[in-house]
């Protein structure tokens, strides 16, 4: 438990150092929005360029890791929604929200530097492949599913499939995290050696990418908080950080992945949830509390959980 406790602990202490440097003012919280938009932007798709680029993907098809984990996705986002609208008798857009914010990891800002440090490059590799549809997948689901829930609530024209799917494709489009993982994938296609100065460049910029994500999740926090809704989080919470991992860790198994990608599925599926569920919340304009408490909630106890998975996976 030791070995585990050194590798999970650091990660949620630079965690805790981004928030303590927020909360004491010792720098505003305007620097961790810089910080995160750097991670964003500029590190991790480098990241994610040189992962895809160097990779070896003789290992097998995408298709039983996407399965293994979008199965127990489908599992969380189901229970959290009934969860709300039959457990605490919300309306359909907060069970579409106590969904995403059941099911949504944190894959880029704690998810990446968690699989790097404890399951090394072949977890990586997974992770990239996740990543790689883990965004659309979500967004897509998470924006239709608000939009039909939206317009049963309060009535209202119905946005057209093609306008929707136009505005999702250019965001997409528009997104550092899929135009890293696209070069990437052209560079591995074409075989092209990523050597010299260059790759000295790119080594550097994506070894920031870890430390630099969690400081910033961490500074990030204090915006988000305790804000309503503690029931209903708490359950969410516990589907997150224990209901996912189990059933992407049963999945996995019975699909017959092999132990680097299991563990990479699992310990991603084991994170707190991604701001992504806050900034649908806020883009619908409801359920900001919910998303919020949710987001603080797993953030502090998934040092617990998380180093559990650890223990039983590695």
């Amino acid at each position: 438990m030791s070995d585990v406790l050194i590798n999970v602990l650091p990660l949620f202490v630079l965690i805790f150092a981004g928030w303590v440097i927020v909360r004491t003012g010792y720098l505003k919280p305007a620097v961790g929005d810089a910080l995160g938009d750097f991670v964003f932007k500029v590190s991790v798709p480098i990241l994610l360029f040189r992962t895809i680029a160097t990779a070896d993907f003789t290992g097998g098809s995408p298709w039983p890791l996407w399965v293994a984990y979008f199965s127990g996705v489908a599992v969380v986002w189901t229970l959290g929604h009934l969860v709300a609208t039959l457990g605490f008798g919300r309306d359909r857009r907060i069970g579409v929200l106590a969904g995403v914010s059941s099911a949504f990891a944190n894959t880029i800002f704690i998810g990446l530097p968690l699989v790097s440090r404890n399951v090394g490059d072949a977890g990586v590799v997974a992770l990239s492949i996740l990543i790689s549809v883990h965004l659309p997948v979500m967004m897509i689901a998470g924006t239709i599913l608000m939009e039909r829930a939206e317009r049963k609530t309060n009535g209202g024209v119905a946005q057209s499939p093609l306008a929707l799917a136009r505005g999702i494709l250019r965001n997409l489009v528009r997104n550092p995290l899929v135009i890293g993982l696209v070069c990437g994938a052209l560079m591995h296609v074409a075989n092209l050696p990523l050597s010299g100065p260059l790759k000295i460049a790119i080594d550097q910029t994506a070894a920031v990418a870890g430390p630099a994500a969690l400081i910033s999740i961490g500074m990030a926090l204090d915006k988000y908080g305790l804000s309503g809704n503690l029931g209903l989080a708490a359950f969410t919470s516990a589907l997150k950080l224990v209901v996912l991992p189990a059933c992407v860790f049963g999945a996995s198994h019975l699909l017959g992945l092999d132990r680097d990608w299991t563990a990479a599925l699992v310990l991603t599926s084991a994170v707190p949830t991604g701001v992504n569920a806050w900034l649908i919340a806020n883009h619908f304009n409801v359920g900001h509390g919910l998303a919020s408490s949710t987001i603080t909630l797993t953030t502090a106890l998934g040092v617990v959980t998380v180093s559990a998975w650890a223990y039983v996976l590695l």
